[in-house]
């Protein structure tokens, strides 16, 4: 029996050069199998509680294999993905580009990533020729949020110290975040908004290129996404149950209880008799890039969330992203399973 590794090949050591996420991202070119196969170089996140790999891993690499695909003036404008089976962290993902489309102004690249011969994950998405939208074109954008820049961080801001211990989960995080507390708890569900500011951590090298800020953007999308419904709808969404909080342990009450402020949700106890989720993932995810050569991954960007629906145990989120500037630089769209816990008696096996 050979040696298990999450990868094909043994990683090679880490680029001291690059950004974390530039390391956590990176490919290898498969091509002494076949034309446009690709597979991860390291072992992909697979966050605590969570089904499977960090979605936004796959999103990104699968960007990253198709972007090596077409010519250096194209940039992707159009991203569409299916989430169809839970990524395995201990299991190397292959990834098949197919070229459908080579245009004058635009060309198409299908993605799959497959693992032990079956497809997890399928995307399709869209470049376009630089400059090929003429000289004069029709131009509008939704502004910034008003109020959202006057809550930046810092450029020198760093993480609470509770998020930088070995269990927290967070500390080994290629990106940061930086949440904004709620302003809007008076209004419906579907009024209320999500504010954060995030960013790669360390500096994009220049090798990477605005294709390696666009992954990370990529990366970075999936994150608080889907979330957002369980956020607005103030659902207990904690691995512990609601009645047990009092028989934890001191420190991990007092993480739980920190966490949840420094997102912006008052205390746990306040959430006694709400609703609890019991199971979230994500189905599908599509992001508009507006502005690919003004994403700078490395730099704070701001992200606001709201729901427009959910219903029969789904629900849709749409995020929009903006640079320190206000430049909106890209629109994203989630659909995902948000189910509720059933009282006993109507408990069904949670499948998909």
């Amino acid at each position: 029996m050979g040696e298990h590794r999450p990868t094909l090949v043994r990683p090679p050591p880490v680029d001291e050069s690059k950004a974390p996420i530039e390391n956590a991202l990176e490919l290898t070119d498969l091509s002494i199998i076949g034309p446009d196969i690709y597979t991860n170089t390291r072992e992909l996140w697979h966050p605590p509680g969570a089904r499977g790999i960090y979605g936004g891993a796959v999103i990104a690499q699968t960007l990253a294999a198709a972007q090596r695909t077409v010519p250096n003036n194209f940039v992707v404008h159009s991203y569409h993905c299916f989430f169809v089976l839970a990524g395995d962290s201990s299991v190397p993902i292959l990834y098949h580009v197919e070229r459908v489309r080579e245009g004058r102004s635009f060309c198409t690249r299908t993605v799959q990533a497959r693992q032990r011969g079956h497809a997890i994950f399928t995307v399709t998405c869209s470049f376009v020729r630089e400059g090929s939208g003429g000289a004069v074109a029709v131009s509008h954008a939704a502004p910034i949020p008003e109020g959202a820049l006057a809550l930046a961080p810092p450029d020198d801001y760093q993480d609470p110290e509770f998020l930088r211990g070995p269990d927290s989960g967070k500390r080994d995080d290629p990106f940061q975040s930086f949440r904004c507390k709620p302003h809007d708890d008076d209004k419906p569900p579907a009024q209320r908004r999500v504010w954060q500011w995030v960013r790669a951590r360390g500096k994009i090298s220049e090798e990477g290129g605005h294709r390696a800020h666009l992954s990370a953007l990529a990366y970075i999308s999936d994150s608080y996404f889907i979330g957002t419904i369980s956020r607005i709808h103030k659902l207990w969404r904690y691995p512990v149950k609601q009645a047990e909080l009092g028989q934890l342990e001191p420190d991990v009450r007092e993480h739980l209880e920190k966490l949840n402020d420094w997102e912006g949700y008052g205390k746990l106890d306040e959430y006694k008799g709400r609703p609890e989720v019991g199971m979230m993932v994500s189905l599908d995810h599509s992001i508009y890039f507006h502005n690919p050569k003004k994403v700078k991954a490395d730099e704070w960007m701001f992200t606001e969330m709201e729901s427009p629906w959910a219903g029969d145990g789904r629900g849709v989120v749409i995020q929009r992203m903006y640079s320190r500037d206000g430049t909106l630089l890209a629109t994203a769209f989630q659909e995902g399973v948000v189910r509720l816990k059933q009282e006993k008696g109507q408990e069904k096996k949670a499948k998909l």
